[in-house]
């Protein structure tokens, strides 16, 4: 399979860790994290900043780098930076995470930053996003990498489509979108319309499953209770079979967060993480 390459997302080698939980550290050791994806035959990591800011201090962008080309990681991502279109002390804060996000890019050779859109629920001004936009994916292309805006559907940016307008009217290169399907599928959004996705708008694209019912609100549901891949409700053949269509080739991000995914070790989570979502992929091949 020519598009084998799957990418270990932050959560899904981070133990014991979640978002918005404040501390967003991981109780893993960076080695033991990058040891245990290689193993169950990852080929890319992500990490998440404050897990980057504790790694450059034990082991410096050299040894990071050493130690994920040690263990075969060739794909890098790094997250996430929110706020990129604040004023303010929001934007302040906002501006350390991203120089330091995209200094690590250009120094360990990321693929690809991650962003976020607005969770506040306050009013906006696309021209403005635009431009701030803009600017970011030139900021990102200066330092040697991309930044892909991962939409949420409890946010201003709810679905793939309200991506895609930002992300066009933008008009950079090196700006697009994180796919993940799990949002896709949360938001209605019918798989096939993802063969439509121009290929230059899309920097990652992330695999997981869920139940049919949602259970709490939709950031509970999916910081909690997603799925392995294929022992949920979702379409993720017909997803997969999609992005395939429009051009993708990997890597595929595996993201699996939940409250029982967060308790197995962490050689347990990334070999069962890995096995089906490649199950999937397969599937997906063998059903063109």
């Amino acid at each position: 399979m020519p598009d084998q390459d799957l990418l270990a997302t932050c959560w899904t080698t981070a133990g014991d860790a979640a978002p918005m939980r404040g501390d967003e550290r991981s109780p893993l050791p960076l080695r033991e994290r990058v040891e245990s994806a290689a193993a169950a035959g990852f080929r890319g990591i992500g990490l998440v900043d404050a897990d980057l800011v504790v790694a450059e201090r034990e082991h410096g962008p050299a040894g990071i780098r050493s130690l994920l080309d040690d263990n075969g990681l060739v794909h890098l991502e790094l997250e996430l930076l929110t706020d990129w279109w604040a004023d303010g002390p929001r934007r302040r804060r906002s501006d350390e995470v991203r120089r330091r996000l995209l200094e690590a890019a250009g120094a360990l050779g990321a693929r690809h930053v991650k962003v976020a859109p607005d969770v506040g629920g306050g009013p906006w001004d696309h021209d403005r996003w635009v431009a701030e936009f803009a600017a970011l994916a030139e900021d990102a292309r200066q330092a040697g990498t991309r930044v892909g805006l991962e939409f949420l559907p409890w946010s201003n940016i709810r679905t793939v489509h309200d991506g895609l307008r930002l992300v066009g009217d933008a008009g950079h290169d090196a700006g697009g979108l994180v796919i993940d399907v799990w949002h896709t599928e949360r938001a209605g959004t019918p798989p096939a319309e993802l063969a439509a996705v121009p290929l230059r708008h899309i920097v990652g694209v992330e695999l997981s499953d869920a139940d049919a019912d949602q259970v709490g609100t939709l950031f509970e549901d999916t910081a909690n209770r997603r799925r392995l891949c294929g022992e949920g409700a979702f379409d993720l053949q017909g997803c997969i079979r999609a992005l395939r269509a429009a051009g993708w080739t990997g890597p595929w991000g595996v993201e699996i967060l939940s409250e029982a995914f967060r308790r197995l070790p962490v050689r347990e989570a990334a070999a069962a993480a890995f096995a089906t979502a490649r199950a999937q992929l397969e599937l997906a091949d063998d059903g063109r």
